[in-house]
């Protein structure tokens, strides 16, 4: 079955978020509502998205939009119909019965939903119709989740579900996981009941909630927003909705039963309009007081207001064996939320999933988890865990694995899919070396490289790891989240707060020492970007001979936002990228204004189709939309570079002061006209000096160290200003820019 045209009914969220990235995969889209006006508006929304739905705003072409009662008859041409109205059963069935009368023999007809069963869906069809009919759930935002649930049951043709299921994987680049008709499917199940588990055992510890979100949070691999914090994101009066589904579906013994019961707190805070973010506020809340914004958290047990306390459990590793050995609250916190979601996931296998590893997987692609419930129980331990559990009589996954008490019980991961993924290698790869900020495998004959600190931002250890894996062909590649965030800047301001400029500087020098290494290494060296990639991630990958990026990347040299200039040959690479152009080769100002307007400004691309005007990657880098796919195409880049040879080292012609001249025009009026502030003007005239060559002419030729040094001196210049400091420290403690 080949898909070339589809047709999506419904232009909310969802429908919209659906026919955007089938517009980013080139597949030609109808964008169907009650009204035309009504799909124009989303497709409007699509175009002006933040964060983008489309890779690139061109992309915004391949959607055509009508509405139902005149442009039905699209369906006809369709080799897919997604279905994505409102969660209402007469709808949906009125909306079958169109499409089955105009459909094409053969055509998959799908529905979005969340929480409806196919027996309820599809009760009205025939027998024939309901062989090709299913449940695509896809999670939003739909670009940048990677979970799509392909839900089934016995009256479906496998061969079409399976095909759908490659399309989706390979074309759309989804984490496809066919699953049975339960409710909730596989995510939400164990998601919304780990919530839960989280929100009830935190009421019955009497923990804050500030303590709670704490725990529940990045020490155990999940989103940092926590479980309160989640409410508040998703929306309060949303999830009394979900859970009132769950309760109405699962049989009365369900252990969900129990955690999904409303509470009083809950209750009030719905009524009162405290439904989370999108109202007043919900678990947390902003309180206004005169020009001062305070960050507020609820009282459990008072439903009373105040000033939100930061915690600290003085771990930030994902350490489960340590954190439910803790003998404190938090510890104990830990061992009961974990204990009960292992039990509740391990108790539903087989009946909504055959292959135990696909809700671990689920729970990565749909929830952002860095482990699902058997990979915690496998870090934990099984012995451990069966010294630990209390009972779990009638549980036959784990009545079977106390009598083995097999810690290899896990076996093969991600089995949801054929492509050998970077989870499937590490399980087999030997484990080299490594350290406390990354890990080296090595696989045949190569090597890997995975950063393993928060948001993989780099330090000394990251770059003893790269330079160590260099001795073989080398991939660097992520399972989490995030490449690498840069440099980390808390470990630098440590630093500084000690008056240690000169420790400063030595890590600077090593960083570069590092970058120059991968570049002009004897073996190719391969990064594999996804999600962030900025400042010092940026400089690893643009220093790295092959790219093999993800669609969904945020990529760029931000570092001017926090006071500082990219010092690890960022500046460097970005010049000779654009010295080679037809421009350039024309006027000798052309290339180092260019990088001043993108390094400057701090520009960012969010897909590498934006990415390739600024020069941040290069037309011959492969651009991926199946994330799992990235180790794959890596390996092949090896493969297909056995005889390779390091490149040769650049030169740089700059002109000098005369281009300084013309940027400070430029700064000149940004700063009458208060774009820029005193400290602003300072960073960019020292930005200005380093992309100019410094006190260099035209014919005098440079070197890559001459360069280097350019940025290490301005580096080190800046990190010493209170100024900068002072917008790191900010930066750190808000997660926004300051100005000043």
């Amino acid at each position: 079955m080949t898909i070339k045209k589809v047709v999506v009914i419904g232009s909310g969220t969802m429908g919209s978020g659906i026919a955007a990235h089938l517009c980013n995969a080139n597949i030609p889209v109808t964008l169907l509502d009650l009204k035309t006006e009504i799909s124009k508006q989303a497709r409007e929304k699509i175009y002006k998205s933040r964060p983008p739905l489309l890779l690139d705003k061109s992309k915004i072409n391949n959607i055509k939009v009508g509405n139902i009662l005149d442009d039905f008859n699209t369906v006809k041409d369709a080799d897919w119909v997604v279905e994505a109205v409102v969660e209402r059963i007469d709808i949906k069935h009125d909306i079958y019965n169109k499409i089955f009368k105009e459909r094409k023999k053969g055509a998959i007809v799908s529905s979005n939903t969340s929480s409806i069963p196919i027996k309820i869906l599809s009760e009205k069809l025939t027998s024939e119709e309901k062989k090709d009919f299913c449940i695509t759930h896809f999670f939003n935002p739909v670009r940048y989740m990677g979970l799509l649930e392909i839900v089934k049951n016995e009256n479906n043709d496998l061969d079409k579900i399976n095909s759908l299921k490659k399309f989706c994987e390979i074309e759309l680049g989804k984490g496809a996981i066919v699953c049975n008709d339960t409710p909730g499917f596989l995510g939400n199940r164990i998601g919304v009941f780990a919530m839960q588990i989280a929100m009830t055992e935190a009421f019955k510890m009497k923990l804050t909630i500030e303590e709670a979100d704490s725990i529940f949070g990045r020490p155990m691999g999940i989103p940092k927003t926590g479980v309160f914090g989640l409410y508040d994101l998703i929306g309060i009066d949303l999830m009394a909705d979900v859970l009132k589904s769950f309760i109405k579906e699962l049989p009365k013994n369900d252990p969900f039963q129990e955690v999904a019961k409303e509470t009083s707190l809950v209750k009030k805070l719905i009524e009162t309009g405290y439904t989370g973010r999108k109202g007043k506020g919900g678990f947390y809340r902003i309180n206004k007081t005169g020009s001062t914004k305070v960050m507020e958290a609820i009282n459990l047990e008072t439903g009373k207001y105040s000033a939100s306390k930061k915690i600290n459990i003085l771990s930030d590793k994902v350490d489960l064996k340590s954190l439910i050995s803790r003998d404190d609250k938090f510890g104990e916190y830990a061992w009961s939320v974990i204990s009960k979601i292992i039990k509740y996931a391990s108790s539903l296998v087989p009946a909504i999933t055959k292959n135990f590893n696909d809700i671990d997987e689920a729970m990565r692609l749909g929830f952002n988890w860095t482990k699902g419930p058997f990979e915690m129980l496998e870090e934990i331990g099984v012995e451990n865990f069966f010294n630990k559990i209390d009972d779990f009589k009638g549980n036959t996954f784990l009545e079977n694995l106390s009598k083995t008490k097999n810690q290899d019980f896990y076996g093969s991961r991600q089995k949801y899919t054929e492509i050998e993924t970077l989870g499937k290698v590490k399980k087999k790869a030997l484990s080299v070396d490594g350290n406390s900020s990354a890990q080296i495998y090595r696989f045949n004959d190569y090597n890997i490289v995975e950063f393993t600190t928060k948001a993989n931002t780099l330090d000394y250890d990251s770059m003893d790891a790269l330079k160590k894996a260099t001795d073989k062909p080398l991939i660097i590649i992520n399972e989490s989240m995030q490449f690498s965030a840069g440099v980390n800047l808390t470990y630098t301001m440590d630093f500084a707060d000690k008056g240690d400029i000169k420790s400063i500087e030595k890590f600077i020098r090593y960083f570069q020492e590092t970058c120059k290494h991968l570049k002009y290494s004897d073996h190719p060296v391969v990064s594999a970007p996804s999600g962030l990639t900025l400042g010092g991630g940026f400089e690893v990958m643009v220093q790295s001979n092959f790219v093999a990026s993800h669609t969904n990347i945020v990529v760029g040299l931000v570092e001017t936002i926090v006071g500082l200039i990219p010092a690890g040959g960022g500046c460097k690479e970005m010049l000779a990228r654009w010295l080679d152009t037809d421009e350039a080769k024309k006027d000798p100002h052309y290339a180092p204004l260019k990088v001043f307007d993108i390094i400057g400004y701090g520009r960012t691309a969010t897909s590498p189709i934006e990415a390739e005007p600024m020069k941040y990657l290069k037309p011959e880098d492969k651009k991926i939309m199946n994330r799992n796919s990235l180790l794959e195409v890596s390996r092949k880049i090896l493969d297909n570079n056995k005889a390779f040879k390091a490149p040769s080292e650049a030169k740089f012609n700059l002109p000098g002061k005369t281009v300084v001249e013309d940027m400070n025009k430029i700064l000149e009026k940004l700063y009458n006209d208060k774009i820029i502030l005193d400290h602003g003007l300072v960073v960019a005239q020292e930005l200005a000096y380093v992309l100019s060559g410094g006190n260099t002419t035209i014919d005098k030729t440079l070197s890559e160290d001459d360069l280097f040094k350019l940025e290490l001196d301005a580096f080190m210049r800046l990190v010493e200003t209170k100024k900068t400091q002072e917008r790191i420290k900010y930066t750190l403690l808000t997660g926004k820019p300051l100005v000043n």
